[in-house]
This record gives structure tokens, sequence and C-alpha cells, in this order.
């Protein structure tokens, strides 16, 4: 069993990105957009925390260097899946599990053409497909506490982030110059576990997959090298 500073893609104990880190984070934003959620009008049923936020605050706190977790992803994926939801509701009310799926469908369409693909989206997509097959189908029902909860959840995520030691929005780390004399050759696994752990990042993706992704690209390198030599 690794280590809990060697096992990828795991939130550490310590570390600028560490569980803790992350979990107050959500706990703050999270109670935040619920706080200001009561600021909307009484005398309607509007839902002071809308559920897919929670969602969301994981991969903004836990996750911030994910595409999925950046402001334009959180704000665009959760209100344009939100829309989705709410106009497929409208259409398809008299069949609310078709509704829901088309919903769905639609929702990943519109995130990915707008490059703001980010998983509560689903969620918000469903949530908006309910709401307009429900009793109650006003947009405004889900609208208005979803955009103030994802408001106060971008905010808190920027203030936060940045002031715990992670640039938020993500800026990648920059590779460094290219070898003026090539080298062909390979690496060991703990040169991979060395640099995560000088890099203290949390990645949504596999440490195996990573260095899979290197083996290959060494082994095109060569293939290169070699059709050059000949």
């Amino acid at each position: 069993m690794p280590s809990g500073s060697k096992m990828f893609g795991q939130l550490r104990p310590g570390g600028r990105l560490g569980w803790a880190r992350g979990a107050t984070g959500a706990l703050i934003g999270v109670a935040l957009a619920g706080l200001l959620g009561h600021v909307l009008p009484a005398g309607h049923h509007w839902p002071w925390i809308v559920a897919p936020v929670g969602a969301s605050a994981v991969l903004v706190f836990a996750v911030p260097a994910s595409p999925l977790a950046q402001p334009w992803s959180v704000l665009g994926g959760s209100m344009i899946s939100a829309l989705a939801g709410l106009l497929v509701g409208h259409m398809l009310a008299d069949v609310p599990t078709l509704a829901v799926g088309v919903a769905m469908g639609l929702a990943i369409a519109a995130m990915t053409y707008a490059r703001c693909l980010h998983p509560p989206g689903g969620a918000c997509a469903v949530l908006g497909a309910l709401t307009a097959t429900s009793a109650d189908g006003s947009w405004a029902v889900l609208l208005l506490p979803l955009g103030l909860n994802v408001a106060v959840l971008i905010a808190v995520g920027w203030l936060y982030n940045n002031l715990t030691g992670h640039a938020w929005p993500h800026r990648p780390v920059q590779a460094p110059p290219t070898p003026q004399i090539p080298w062909v050759g390979t690496y060991q696994r703990a040169d991979l576990d060395a640099v995560l752990d000088e890099w203290d990042e949390v990645l949504d993706v596999n440490r195996d997959d990573l260095d899979a992704l290197f083996r290959a690209v060494e082994r095109r390198v060569a293939r290169r090298w070699e059709d050059d030599r000949k």
C-alpha cells in the first residue's frame, strides 16, 4: 500500500492542498452561499441552497487545478445546464422521465460547446427538468437561488484559494526550456513521485495513467530518433 504522500490523485493530510484546506474552504463557501440564499424575497418557495452547489464546492476547493473547477466552468456549466433542463422540462412536461434524459444530453452538448464542462451541471439539468414539470414550474424558482449560490461560491473560491497558496483561476506550471542537446532516455517511477511532491498539486488524473502517457511519449521520441538515424 503506497504511503499517503505517494498516493497521486488523493488529498494529503498536509501540504498546501491537504484535505483540511479543501474541507475548510468548502465549509466556508457552502455556508456563505446558504446564508446569503436567505436574502431572497419572502413569500415564494425559494430554496436557500441548491444541492449541486455542494458538488461544485468539492471541485473548487479540493481540486482547484482541474479544468472542470475553473470559474467559467462553475458558472457556465451550472447555469447553462439549469436552463437546458428547464427548457426541456417545459417542452416535455407530460413525460418527465424522458425530460430528464434529454435535458442531461442537451446539457452535456451545451457545456462542451461553451467550453464550461462541469459535472455538477448534470445535476442542475436534472433539477431544471424536474422543476419545470412540477406544480410551480417558474424558471426563477431555480435560476435565482442557483445563480446566487454559484456567485457566492465563486467569490469565496477566488478569495480562499488565492489566500491559501493556490492561484485560482488555475495557472499551469510553465515547462522548463527544452535542452539544447536532445536526450532520449527513460525515467523511474521515483522521478515521477519526486516531481509530484515538488508540485504539491492535486490533479484529476490517475498516477498510473500519467505514467503510461509519459512512457508512450518516450517510445514515440525513441522511434523518431531511430527513423532520423536511418
